[in-house]
């Protein structure tokens, strides 16, 4: 549970031509966009819940595991128009958390496995810890933020 800042003007653009707007219609459609970035990513969380007050989402539900918790909160946060994202997400199995890394101008996946893990060929482990929101390794942009996990052993 916590708070989570991320850039504003960086990330997906999945709100419509309302989301300026401040009416309850298009609070609704930006809610229901958001929903759909997640499970559109095939991330299951029960009771799941969002809300949203101007560039602040508030997300509630249970998820099985730390990082799929992570994953709804990286896909919400990644949206362009969002700039904090309020977990209130139960996690039936807690494991350690990830760091979460917001991406520099010149970074590479390698770059960042380089600089926390000290091995440039452990990109890998990062990549797959952000999956389905990373479709490519080579796909990264600044301002997006991504999980770092902590590695296993048999990483």
């Amino acid at each position: 549970m916590g708070l989570f800042s991320f850039l504003k003007n960086a990330g997906a653009k999945v709100f419509g031509h309302k989301a300026e707007e401040n009416d309850e219609s298009a609070k609704i459609d930006k809610i229901i966009a958001l929903k759909e970035a997640v499970l559109g990513l095939g991330l299951e969380i029960k009771d799941f819940d969002v809300d949203i007050d101007k560039d602040t989402v508030k997300v509630s539900g249970t998820v099985e595991s730390q990082d799929v918790r992570e994953k709804v909160i990286l896909a919400l946060g990644n949206v362009n128009g969002v700039a904090t994202v309020v977990d209130e997400i139960e996690v039936v199995v807690p494991e350690p958390e990830a760091v979460f890394y917001e991406v520099k101008s010149g970074d590479s996946l390698s770059k960042i496995a380089k600089a926390h893990y000290g091995n440039a060929m452990k990109y890998n482990v990062i990549f797959e810890a952000n999956k389905p929101m990373l479709k490519d390794p080579n796909l990264i942009y600044p301002g997006q933020v991504l999980r770092i996990p902590p590695l296993k052993e048999e990483d």
